[in-house]
């Protein structure tokens, strides 16, 4: 269907000052926080560039490489790209509802509800993945209005590179360009796959993502495997449909609700027929993720989209809702705000939490400690360095060179590698995720730190076993709350015996 490409004047003051408004707030949270988990297991994967690893395709860690070799590791280089990236969503929700014909109203609308939403400034306040992924989703989705609008079936090419790159950076990537597709054949819009674009377009996707395709045939595709075992072991939070989407709606802003049901509503009337198939694709995201994996965080990409479509749908409605949700928004994402991304000391953060009788849904099954998951995850990895230091440097010389030093998971482990250089560590090994692939790094075993060890299991395998240590810090998870050990004469080679350390979960 070919239709006007006109648009309306874009409110690029407005828009501007919002993107910059989210690019301020992002750089400055996290100040009186450490690194989180996660970015310490990018980093180490950003040491080991692949085409893939076990948990994640391979553009996080070579984004992390690029960072690294550019600005440094420091953790204000870290978050930059990520706080990028939330400013840009900002301004690209108003370029999708000024695509659907969204005048100045509309823009502002889809703009202040994707600055606002918790959600989405929670996953753009550290590095990962997840920071980068909406960017992907909203792009995709603006094509497919242009190519909708002007009928440039070559914009499909553009849609192959966007969706091919989006799946490097996370195979969710699959589940909204699926969507869209489904979408397409749902509405009249199907003609599309008449045209040859949208087959050029989705060979481009394959070729960019086929190098982390071969990566997981080669490795018996541990992704899958990995799923599978998180699924068995009762690892994440159980979540109902409907409680599901109650956490949506709680971590998008309540006061959202309205805009993106009404966005969704959008779609499948006259005035947004054009676009159903993203009304489509976002209803297929929704059952896909609810039904393999109902992590709330996984519909995150999709919001904006439908922000730009209910700033569209509410413009055209009385004018006093138009004034009212951006000024309740902002007015109360400041309230909001801290329970999101960590802008509060920790001391203030649980008063303040406390006072307001709230606490963030949980992600895990994990027992909690004063600091919900999200961030005390930032606390306690230099501290562990140090107390694990402590006891390598009192090693004699000849046995430090000997001695290897293993963590249960890759928090840890990925801490000794970030932190251990400037106490004369050597780099970690682990049965856990990807540091599995890395091996036990020339190391026999006959000198081995185990972080996190059970005594009676280590003293089964090491001819000896003493226990040295102990982590612990007031705000961080309380199962990185462990005993250290220093064990001697392990009773076969660590080479024949690192199958049995093997830990995808």
């Amino acid at each position: 269907m070919s239709s006007s490409s006109s648009r309306p004047p874009l409110a690029a003051g407005v828009v501007l000052g919002l993107a910059a408004c989210k690019l301020l707030v992002l750089l400055y949270s996290g100040r009186h926080y450490g690194f989180f988990r996660d970015e310490l297991y990018y980093l180490a994967c950003s040491r080991h560039l692949d085409w893939g690893y076990v948990d994640q395709p391979p553009l996080i860690a070579a984004i992390g490489w690029m960072v690294r070799s550019v600005m440094g590791d420091s953790m204000m280089a870290l978050r930059l790209l990520p706080a990028l990236a939330g400013a840009c969503e900002v301004f690209l929700a108003a370029l999708i509802a000024r695509e659907m014909g969204g005048k100045k109203t509309a823009q502002v609308l889809a703009a202040v509800a994707t600055l606002t939403a918790p959600g989405l400034l929670a996953t753009q306040s550290f590095f990962s993945m997840n920071a980068f992924e909406p960017l992907f989703w909203m792009g995709c989705a603006w094509l497919t209005i242009r190519i909708v609008k002007t009928g440039d079936q070559k914009l499909w090419i553009w849609f192959g590179v966007l969706a091919g790159l989006g799946l490097e950076n996370k195979h969710s990537m699959l589940i909204f360009g699926a969507g869209i597709a489904v979408g397409l054949i749902l509405t009249s819009q199907r003609n599309v796959f008449r045209s040859p674009w949208i087959w050029v377009g989705g060979a481009i996707a394959f070729v960019i993502f086929l190098p982390n395709l071969l990566w997981n045939i080669q490795h018996h595709f541990p992704f899958i495997e990995l799923q599978m075992n998180i699924r068995r072991n009762g690892r994440d939070a159980s979540l109902s449909a409907l409680a599901f989407f109650g956490q949506e709606i709680l971590t998008m802003h309540p006061l959202t609700l309205p805009i993106w049901i009404g966005g969704l509503w959008y779609f499948f009337q006259a005035a947004g027929k054009p676009f159903r198939a993203l009304g489509w694709a976002w209803i297929f995201a929704a059952g896909a993720i609810v039904t393999v994996s109902p992590r709330v965080y996984y519909l995150y990409p999709a919001f904006p989209i439908l922000f730009a479509a209910g700033g569209v749908f509410w413009e055209a409605q009385a004018h006093w809702r138009r004034y009212v949700w951006p000024i309740a928004l902002a007015a109360s994402a400041i309230f909001i705000a801290p329970f999101a991304i960590p802008v509060l000391p920790p001391e203030t953060y649980i008063r303040y939490s406390q006072a307001l009788h709230f606490s963030q849904p949980a992600i895990e099954t994990h027992k909690l400690g004063p600091l919900p998951q999200f961030f005390a995850d930032r606390f306690g990895w230099e501290e562990m360095t140090s107390t694990v230091a402590g006891v390598y440097n009192n090693l004699p010389a000849e046995v430090r060179g000997k001695t290897a030093i293993f963590g249960q998971n890759y928090g840890e482990a990925a801490a000794i590698d970030m932190f251990g250089p400037k106490f004369g560590l050597p780099a970690a090994i682990s049965g856990h995720q990807n540091y599995f692939l890395w091996g036990p790094r020339g190391y026999t075993g006959e000198s081995v730190i185990v972080m996190h060890g059970e005594q009676k299991d280590l003293e089964s395998k090491f001819a000896a076993v003493q226990k040295v240590a102990r982590v612990e810090h007031p705000y961080s998870m309380p199962f990185e709350h462990f005993d250290v050990f220093y064990c001697r004469g392990l009773k076969r080679p660590l080479n024949e015996v690192w199958g049995s350390v093997k830990n995808w979960n």
